[in-house]
Order: C-alpha cells, then structure tokens, then sequence
C-alpha cells in the first residue's frame, strides 16, 4: 500500500478526469459533433471564453482539454485564493513560453470572485494575445464579470448532468474505486443525491468506497447507503443563480394561478435553505403585485403569514408559509395598481413640477383665504353619493391620465363597475361630453419579468 503509485492517491474525481473530447460525459450541446465548443477545438485557434455552469459539470476539465488540444502551457489561478501576484506571475509564465514559441492558457477558477481591478488586469493580455483567457464561474457573467473582459470573450452554458450522464460515471467509478456491485435502486439514490453534479458523485462513491472495504461488503445496498451517508443535503447556492431561478419559478407559479406548482417551490426553497423570512416577504410582494385590489385580503394573509413564522419560527411556521402561498395562487390576479403605480411615477418624473389648483389648496390662515386658497372646493360629502361629479383634481392644464385600469376579476370588477357609474356621471355634468373615459377597454399586458 505504501509503495502505490501517486496517481493512485489522486481524488477519485481527478482520476477519472476524462483525458480527451471522446471521453466526456454530458454537454453534448457544446462538444456534441457540429456544436460550439467542438468546433473551437477543431479549428486549431484557442479562443478566450468563460464557462458558465454549476459545480461539478466539467468546466475545468474542458479548460484542460483544450490547453491539451493546442499544446499550450496551462496555468490555473483560484480566484478565490489567488490576486495580482498570481496574475503577475502567470504573465512572466506566458511571456517565457511565447518566446519558446508555445501558447498558454490562463484558467481562473470562480472568476466571478475577482474584483474589478483584478479583472481589468487580464485585459491588455488578451488583446495582445500573450496569452487565452478562461473564465469558470457559477454565477452569471452579466453581472459578475466586467462588461469589457466579457465583451472580449465567447460565453458557453454548461447544464448540470443527466441521470444517465451519472450513471455512465458510476459504472466508470466502479472499477476504480474498487466498489462492490451495487443495487440499481442504490445508484437512483446517489445519482439523485448528486444533483447534477459528477464532483459530488464521485466524492460521494470514494467515501462509499473505503466504508465498503472496511466492512468487506460483498454489495452494497440501498439499506446501507442511506445508513453511510445520512439524511440527505441537496445542493443549494442560497446566493447564486439557482436561488434567484427558484424564486423566479415560484413568482410566476402563483401569478399563473398553480397551487401545487406554487407549494412545490416554496417546499424546494425551504428544504434547499432559504431563509423562511425572506420567502415570507416575497410572499407580501407577491400579494401586493400580482394581486392587489383583485382580493385585498391576500395582502393581509401575507402579513399575517410573516408574524405567525416570527412568532413559531421553524418548522411550525412553515405551514403558514404554504398556507399563504396556496391561497395566494388560488386568489383572482390583479396587476391593475402596479402598473398604474408604475405609469404614474414615469409621468412625474418627466412631467415636471405643475402647482396645486387653488382650489385644491389648504387655507388654514386667512391670508390664504384671500389668495382663494380653497375657493371653489366642493366638499364631495356634500354632493349626491358623496361624489362631486364634474370635478377636477389634477393640476390645471394638465390632460387627465388614466394610471387605473381595473381587471374584469374579483373585487376589482365592482371597483371598475364603480368607475364607470363615477365616469358617466362626470359626463352628464359636463353635458355629456366626456374627454376620457375612466375605466377604458383592458387591454392585455405581459406584465413585470423575473
């Protein structure tokens, strides 16, 4: 045992790294024949890129491939660990190669954790072509990675792995891992357990690996790989992509009206992590947003929803999390006042400051009253239905907008009842001529995008 080969000692993972195209397993999409990333090695020509995908689905291993691809020097720099030394010193690397007449390619890990000063560093390098630039990262490069390296660089999507793309590494892992056979309802159990993500699967089958030797197991079973690994952890990036994925797909499966869609996200957040007080206050936006005025009281379970967490936390007040994202679905959809809201704030900011009508002004002094601060005013409790019909409450000389469009849904179809019984009166009172209506025909929107 003591005089095994180094090689030996590598991590499963580093073992089985596949040592060229033909071996990789899954992101067909990009090294299948005639795809993007094929065609790059094909072509003869490194180019800089940035590989944008989940932990554990080949990122570094293609960065390797095509160093091997175009026999050049391959440097690697963590950006979680490195900085401008590491930098600097992969620039004296490549300069030193470039005069032996050989590329290189410079591989930053996580580049998404470099600052901007640190990225702007790789800048002058790629254009002079003193070296290729490879970016990994997890996080989405339009907001991690400055715009100008970005622009210099082709962006290439990897997908977490199939269910089968596992699988086909767990019968390689087998044979070197020296793991007994295992029950196929034990493989659907670590293939689930991974994720997507061949790293973790194949760290996952070393521990299992070297627990089986110990026991001398003959096969290994579902039974005893539950017992071995524990109460499953699913992989869950509380601050990355897929977190705001999941928000976003739990948001447009409330606002499309899908209750057991709605409770299966808010179950994968929590189970994933999430803090249950920032689901709570999606929940609130929720309410306000999609909803609003089409049932009122949404807003109000929201916040009830929010306090009842607070005050039984985890994983009592959890129900009232589901409770409310149920109803929630189930309530009739209003985006009627968020646009309205958003329609009236882009009309003020471009419209310019109009002053009050007098007689719309407060006249608390008697100074005021002689400005006619307040004549005019027709107190609306006053008039017939509480209503002043013919009045204007808009600055002077300023067309009346319509912000307000209520949905035939819920309550807001009496609200649009209302403003149309509101809006004919007005007309009668100006005799008939109306100059807006208040409540127009609906027209479809898309609404806000997540």
């Amino acid at each position: 045992m003591n005089h095994a080969h180094p090689a030996l000692a590598a991590p499963l993972a580093e073992r089985l790294r596949p040592k060229n195209l033909g071996e990789v397993i899954g992101q067909q999409h990009l090294l299948g024949e005639g795809m993007a990333l094929r065609l790059a090695f094909e072509s003869g020509q490194p180019h800089s890129c940035i590989l944008w995908g989940p932990p554990g689905v080949g990122k570094t291993t293609i960065a390797r491939l095509m160093a091997d691809a175009f026999d050049a020097q391959f440097i690697a720099i963590s950006a979680v660990l490195g900085g401008v030394k590491d930098i600097r010193e992969a620039v004296e690397q490549a300069q030193v190669a470039l005069g032996n007449g050989r590329r290189t390619i410079v591989f930053v890990d996580e580049v998404h954790r470099f600052n901007k000063s640190q990225q702007d560093a790789f800048l002058s390098h790629v254009e002079s072509g003193l070296f290729t630039f490879i970016g990994a990262t997890t996080e989405n490069p339009s907001f991690e990675v400055n715009s100008a390296l970005l622009s210099r660089a082709a962006v290439y999507v990897l997908q977490p792995l199939s269910a089968e793309d596992l699988k086909k590494i767990v019968a390689l892992a087998l044979v070197n891992a020296e793991l007994p056979a295992i029950e196929d309802i034990a493989v659907e159990r670590l293939v689930a357990y991974a994720d997507g993500d061949a790293r973790r699967l194949l760290n996952t089958l070393e521990t299992l690996a070297v627990a089986a030797r110990q026991q001398r197991l003959q096969q290994v079973t579902d039974v005893w790989v539950v017992k071995v690994l524990g109460e499953r952890m699913r992989r869950y990036d509380k601050g990355g992509e897929q977190f705001y994925d999941s928000i976003s797909a739990l948001h447009k499966s409330v606002r499309g009206s899908d209750p057991d869609a709605s409770l299966y996200w808010l179950v994968r957040m929590l189970d994933g992590g999430a803090d249950p007080r920032y689901m709570a206050r999606r929940l609130v936006r929720m309410a306000s947003e999609d909803i609003g005025l089409a049932d009122p009281r949404a807003l109000r379970m929201a916040l009830d929803a929010a306090e009842v967490y607070e005050r039984l936390g985890t994983p009592e007040g959890e129900l009232a999390l589901a409770q409310c994202v149920v109803y929630l679905a189930v309530a009739p959809k209003s985006n009627a006042v968020y646009k309205a809201f958003k329609e009236a704030k882009a009309l003020v900011k471009q419209d310019g400051s109009r002053p009050v009508p007098l007689h719309l002004r407060n006249a608390p002094t008697k100074l005021m009253k002689t400005l006619d601060y307040g004549k005019g005013y027709r107190y609306a409790h006053d008039e017939e239905g509480g209503f002043a019909a013919g009045e204007s409450y808009f600055p002077d000389g300023m067309p009346a907008p319509v912000f307000y469009r209520p949905v035939e849904r819920g309550l807001e179809i009496r609200i649009a009842e209302k403003l149309r019984q509101l809006q004919a009166r007005n007309a009668e009172k100006a005799g008939g001529q109306s100059q807006e209506p208040a409540q127009p025909v609906r027209t479809p929107s898309n609404g806000p995008e997540y």
